[in-house]
This record gives structure tokens, sequence and C-alpha cells, in this order.
């Protein structure tokens, strides 16, 4: 016990530490290369993702990532052996996730590896007995927040102001009014707090990412943010198709679809999908629009951070003990500083030559850590947990949230982009 205690970091720390040195390793031109999960038929599986050289380039990607994993148990105080003993299985399922998704077909619905990993995770978890030991052992926090701090060396301040203050103006107005819906109308439905803070976030930022960032700032519930993830994949398939033929039919001008998409669609891969079905200039709006709500990311964390302390937390309730500044800053998501810091540095201090070079490593690197952190989830969630008699009132309040975004942004888009 004494060990562990005298090893033991903050998870938040070690988040921004780990993802530090990744970009550090990256930065100082140890970059890995990216494998090849695309395929059309099965001779193009066998040669080209199944090759030997492919598996070579998964097994150098695992020997780093599950170095990392160690790391980052031994850094908080857990067992690295249950750590290392558990990581190969959830890293061969990610990568079976990640070898579906890349089929021709399946990208062409836009399906992204997330929900195969979480299928899989969830089939594997539900209709296998697994060890107390192995499920305990599961770093699913660990592996969301470092994809997290990742994601920030996507988010370039210079692109998005250089495209347009609309976009910001937009993301604004939208992540506003929604959010603040979103919340009233769980509160009115009697949602759980964490839900109805993660569902908030989900519906008025960006989806997946904002549902994760939410739930590290008030420390969540992972069964409740694997039931918000899997209301954000299920209702962003539907969007995607049926929004930019909704826009065809009425005739809106490209540009206010694209930033009605990238306002409404919840995940960037739809986005992007939704964007490429109307035309360049509404993928490049949608795209925009997206980015800059994902700039929004950190800043509603730390704010959602520091209403929870206040409101749900022991002092919060009682007004003549209100937190201090000490209780706010041990309870803020130490993550967010490393997606921050992430941001800035790649928005102003790194090079485009150099980013060109780095990014790919470093994107492969976010979409890894998710797609294990979504297996890790399904693995440790219960169906009946997740799709339980319980859970239609959160599903019923997400979907009129969402019904309030797709008319909202609509009206804003129009009077910003028309």
């Amino acid at each position: 016990m004494s060990e562990n205690k005298k090893l033991s970091i903050h998870e938040d720390w070690v988040v921004v530490i780990l993802g530090a040195l990744t970009i550090f390793l990256s930065l100082s031109g140890v970059l890995l290369p990216v494998p090849v999960f695309g395929w059309k038929n099965a001779a193009e599986l066998a040669t080209l993702v199944c090759s030997v050289s492919n598996f070579q380039i998964i097994g150098l990607q695992f020997l780093f990532v599950i170095t990392i994993a160690a790391f980052g148990a031994m850094l908080t105080g857990k067992s690295v052996k249950s750590a290392v003993l558990t990581f190969p299985v959830v890293y061969i399922l990610t990568i079976l996730a990640l070898i579906l998704a890349g089929n021709s077909q399946v990208k062409a619905l836009n399906l992204e590896a997330v929900i195969f990993s979480l299928t899989i995770g969830l089939i594997i978890g539900n209709f296998f007995k697994l060890p107390e030991w192995f499920k305990t052992s599961l770093s699913t926090e660990l592996f969301v927040k470092i994809g997290l701090v990742l994601l920030g060396t996507t988010v370039i301040f210079s692109e998005i102001l250089n495209a347009g203050s609309k976009g910001l103006l937009q993301s604004l107005a939208v992540v506003l009014s929604v959010w603040y819906f979103a919340f009233w109308l769980c509160k009115k439905l009697k949602v759980d707090s964490e839900l109805t803070m993660m569902i908030s976030s989900a519906v008025s930022i960006c989806g997946v990412s904002a549902a994760i960032a939410t739930s590290g700032a008030i420390k969540g519930d992972s069964k409740k943010l694997s039931y918000v993830i899997s209301m954000v994949l299920i209702t962003a398939i539907p969007m995607m198709i049926f929004m930019p033929y909704i826009a065809q039919y009425f005739n809106f001008p490209q540009a206010v679809t694209g930033a009605w998409l990238g306002g409404s669609i919840d995940t960037t891969g739809a986005v992007v999908a939704s964007g490429s079905l109307v035309g360049e200039e509404a993928l490049k709006i949608s795209t925009i629009v997206k980015f800059s709500q994902n700039v929004l990311l950190g800043i509603a964390a730390f704010v959602i951070s520091i209403y929870w302390t206040y409101t749900e937390h022991p002092g919060g309730k009682d007004a003549a003990s209100k937190p201090t500044l000490k209780v706010i800053w041990e309870r803020f998501p130490k993550f967010v500083l490393g997606f921050v810091g992430a941001s800035l540095l790649f928005s102003f201090f790194i090079t485009p030559e150099v980013n060109k070079e780095v990014k790919g490593m470093l994107k492969n690197m976010q979409g890894l850590w998710f797609a294990l952190a979504f297996t890790s989830i399904g693995l440790e969630t219960n169906f009946k947990d997740l799709f339980g008699k319980n859970s239609k009132t959160p599903f019923y309040a997400f979907l009129i949230a969402q019904g309030f975004n797709i008319i909202i942004t609509l009206i804003i888009a129009y009077f910003l982009f028309s």
C-alpha cells in the first residue's frame, strides 16, 4: 500500500505527461509508420492489411502503446502486471475493429472505428464471463484522456481564424443555446446530474469528444459515458445520411448547408461525409464550424468543472461553505491543460512543415487511443445497464435536445451565411 501511494500521481497529470511525451517523441523524429487498414476485397485484405510488413508495423505500434500504458499504470500507482496482461487483449480486439472499419463499403457508410470497438467490447463483455481483475485493470479513462490531449494537436487556431469569424460566432451561439436547452430539458425530465452534463455537452459541442471531456471534468461514471456515446453514434448516422438530402430538397445555399451540418452533426467524420455529399463549399464550411466547436471543448470542460464543484459536491450546496480556490483547482480536469497546451503549441510554435511531418503519427495515435478506450468501455459495460428501462428518459431527452439543435443551428446558419 505504501509503495502504491508513493508512486501514485493524479491520473489527469499522468495523462498530460504521457500526451506530452508522445508529442515530444514525434517532434524529436520518433515517427512510427501508420498501419494500413483500408481494403476493398478479400485480395486487398490479404495483400495489404494482413501482409507481413503491415503486421510488423502493427507490432511496432503495439510495443509503443503498451509501454505508454504500462508507464501510465506505474505513475498512477496501479498494477503494472495487470495492465500488461490486459492490454494485449484490448489491443487485438481494437485492431480487429480498425480492420472492419477499414472496408471500403463500411467507409462509404462512414461507420467509424469506435463504433466497431464499442460493439466488439460489448459482445465480448456480455457473452463471455471476464475475470474481475481483468475488468478492474482496464484503463479506460487513461486511454480516453491521452486521446483528448493528442486531439489538441489538430485544433489549429490560425486555420480557423483565417477561414473566417462566422464559424466561431455560430459555434458560440449554438453551443450556448443548445447546451442550456439540453440542460434545462434534462432537469425537467429528472435525468440524473451526471447524464445531464454529458448529454448537454455531447449535443451542443462536439459529440463523443465533448461527452468524454465532460465525464473527465465531473469524474463521471464510465457506464453513463458509454450510454451517452452510444446515443451520439446512433443518431449521427441517420443525421449524416438525411440532412444533406433535406438541404437539397429545400434548395439551401451550400454555405448555409455546410454551417448547418457542421453545427448539428456530432462526430467529425460524419460531418465530413455529409459535407462531401453536398459540395466543396459545404464541406469547407462544415469542417470549419466543427473545428470551431472543438476549440470550445477545453473552455467548456473548465467551466463545467467549476460549476460541478459548486453545485454537486460537498460545500457547493451549503451557502455558508463555498469551495475554495484550492478545492476548485484540485477538482479541475488537468487533462484540459494538455489539450489546450497541445493546441497552442501546434497553432503558434510548430511550423506547417513540421506539422505536416508529424501529424500522420499523432492523428493515428489519437484515433488508436480513442478506439482502445471504446473497446475498454464495451468490455466493462453490461447491456442491462446500457439499454435498461431506466435509460428511456435520458434517451428521449437526448433526442429532443438534438431536434432543438438541428432547428436552432439552421436558423443561426441562415442568419450568418445566407
